[in-house]
């Protein structure tokens, strides 16, 4: 498993005619084995967050470090999951589950245990030989998550990976997702929008503010995973709590454009 540190990281777009300061400043860290979820308004750098502890992005200033060491590439032992799902149409669904293997050079005896492993924990086992068009949507999810599976990785990174599924469907992942942290215990976090999706898969719950994204608060929630917590007055509080912290962060960030006007 591995511990998250970013430390005072910027990342600035640079564009042909103006460059666009997505975070700034920007500090969080993340225990070894903590699952943690990030929301704020769309456009905050929440994904550039994300991008960045995964060493897709470079940040402009500061480092990110993942097991103590600083992240200038992708690293083997981090997944990372998008709300496209990422998947190629052109390969089946067990070939899509071994791509990370294949990637990082495992062997093909090897490769194939630990695809079929992972497909059968999440029930894909049957639809190996299908395509990902063959597939619903919650299906093709189910595949995103196999494939980091398969790649048993002490990271988990996830930009908004329910946000297209119907209300049921994500519900049932969002129990999937837990069921396999509370197996594993690996290093996770998720981007979301969803303020109950948040507080349902987070740990802690990170508020980012209006871009340039700056972490404005940080919520406990040590309730999280506990069973039935979905229904509890705990969990509607804390929804509220984000709530009201996301609504601050917009009343702050308006009033500071109205008098920068």
């Amino acid at each position: 498993m591995a511990r998250v540190e970013v430390r005072d990281i910027s990342v600035v777009y640079e564009g042909a005619d103006r460059s666009v300061r997505a975070l700034d400043s920007c500090a969080l860290d993340v225990a070894d084995g903590e699952p943690i979820a990030i929301i704020g308004p769309s456009g905050c750098g929440k994904s550039t967050l994300l991008l960045a502890a995964a060493g897709l992005v470079r940040p402009s200033a500061g480092e990110v470090l993942v097991g103590g060491r600083a992240v200038d590439a992708p690293r083997l032992k981090t997944a990372l999951i998008l709300q496209d799902f990422g998947l190629l149409p052109w390969k089946t669904v067990f070939h899509n589950a071994a791509l990370g293997l294949e990637i990082r050079g495992v062997a093909g005896a090897e490769r194939a245990r630990l695809v079929a492993e992972a497909l059968e924990r999440l029930g894909l086992a049957e639809f190996a030989s299908a395509y990902p068009a063959e597939l619903s949507g919650g299906m093709r999810q189910r595949l995103a998550l196999a494939r980091a599976l398969a790649l048993d990785a002490d990271t988990l990174l996830m930009d908004e990976p329910l946000s297209a599924l119907d209300a049921l469907t994500r519900e049932d992942l969002q129990g999937l997702l837990l069921d396999i942290w509370r197996q594993r215990r690996h290093t996770a976090m998720l981007v979301t929008h969803s303020i109950e999706e948040a507080v349902f898969l987070g740990r802690r719950v990170v508020v980012l503010s209006p871009r340039p994204g700056r972490v404005a608060a940080v919520v406990d929630n040590p309730e999280m995973g506990a069973e039935g917590y979905r229904e509890t007055s705990a969990f509607y509080e804390r929804c509220a709590e984000l709530r009201a912290l996301l609504a601050a962060e917009g009343a702050l960030h308006g009033a500071a454009a109205g008098g920068e006007a």
